[in-house]
């Protein structure tokens, strides 16, 4: 006993001191009228990347801006790193329904008539100076296997297959059931928030092994939207929580739990807890399983962390942040973004704040 008391106390330890040496708050400053959609920190180089929606900007620690790319006219959302090439890919979605078409008005511009869903791969060393065009420092790899079902109808006759709106959250992370090993990109679909259909109450995750994509890379015109990408992805998975309002907005792969903590707007259905911060275990394997609500289809599911409150067979927490942006710093220690709005000029802002994980039913802890 006095052995164990000993390795918590050292934990704790090393936890206040890893976070004594991080700003607790890293300011983005005002930005333009969309809010902040993901955010990546790399404290190796010093430097914080956030996405609002029609821009992207870098940052150092203390938030002075070192850089940013703008004439982006889609809805760039969740971000993350890739550990191997120090690039970082997120997601970018170019369509036609309420989300695309308030974007279209806001920049007056008017897109390609097609919808198209891509991974924007952005290196972030050549993001160097304000206002850059993106295309100075990003190229663009076509998902077609969320365009497919965003195009498909669902087995009881709805438009959308399992709800899907496109894709938003994406990580990387360890083939799930294993740990260490190649990492793979993550990216999940955003989902309707249509109550009264039984076939979209899954969210539902793509894998990519992203080891040749360059050869898929290209600019992105808006009015010209390429279709270079792969045919299907390497692996496609299921994760019930309850139908959410645009699926999983955020996505965090942590190393130290072997999880992806994943954020969702509240849903709506009265069936479900409706939480909207959610574990996925890593540590194991997808399993083969009949979907609910999907007339006999079946397909891979993920499993939920044991951890949070528990309801109806659903693991989470009602937590306030993480849809615009989760980053794990290590040790137990995150960044989470917190948006607001000025009044006056109602221009967006963010503070990425400094968490710790607690886990059980208290989950994210701010650190003040």
């Amino acid at each position: 006993m006095k052995k164990l008391f000993t390795t918590i106390l050292l934990i704790i330890l090393v936890l206040d001191a890893a976070a004594r040496d991080l700003p607790k708050n890293i300011y983005s400053g005002l930005q333009g009228k969309n809010h902040i959609q993901g955010i990546v920190v790399d404290t190796k180089k010093g430097e914080a990347y956030m996405s609002f929606t029609t821009s992207f900007i870098k940052t150092d620690l203390e938030g002075n801006l070192i850089g940013s790319l703008v004439n982006i006219t889609g809805h760039l959302g969740c971000m993350s790193l890739n550990p191997k090439d120090g690039k970082i890919y997120a997601s970018i979605e170019y369509k036609h329904d309420s989300i695309g078409a308030n974007i279209m008005k806001t920049l007056g511009v008017t897109n390609d008539t097609r919808d198209g869903f891509y991974i924007a791969i952005i290196d972030p060393e050549k993001v160097t100076e304000p206002e850059q065009d993106a295309a100075t420092a990003m190229t663009t790899v076509e998902i077609k296997e969320a365009l497919k079902d965003f195009n498909a109808t669902g087995v009881y006759g709805d438009p959308h297959r399992y709800g899907c709106s496109g894709i938003d959250g994406v990580t990387f992370a360890p083939a799930i059931g294993k740990r260490g090993g190649k990492y793979y990109l993550y990216i999940a679909y955003g989902i309707y928030s249509e109550t009264s259909r039984p076939d979209n109450d899954y969210q539902v995750i793509l894998c990519y092994d992203v080891t040749d994509w360059e050869k898929y890379e290209q600019p992105l015109m808006a009015n010209a939207l390429h279709r270079s990408g792969p045919a299907k992805p390497y692996a496609k998975y299921f994760f019930l929580t309850g139908n959410t309002e645009w699926g999983l907005q955020g996505l965090c792969y942590d190393k130290e739990t072997h999880c992806i903590f994943a954020a969702a707007y509240t849903g709506k259905k009265q069936q479900y807890p409706n939480w909207n911060l959610f574990q996925i275990d890593c540590r194991k394997k997808p399993f083969k399983s009949t979907l609910k609500g999907l007339n006999g289809e079946e397909g891979l599911v993920l499993s939920m962390g044991d951890d949070g409150y528990y309801q109806d067979g659903i693991h989470g927490w009602k937590f306030e942040y993480g849809t615009t942006g989760i980053a794990p710093l290590g040790k137990g220690l995150f960044y989470i973004s917190e948006n607001g709005k000025e009044k006056k000029t109602k221009k967006q802002f963010a503070n990425l704040h400094l968490y710790k994980w607690k886990g059980g039913e208290e989950g994210f802890v701010r650190v003040e």
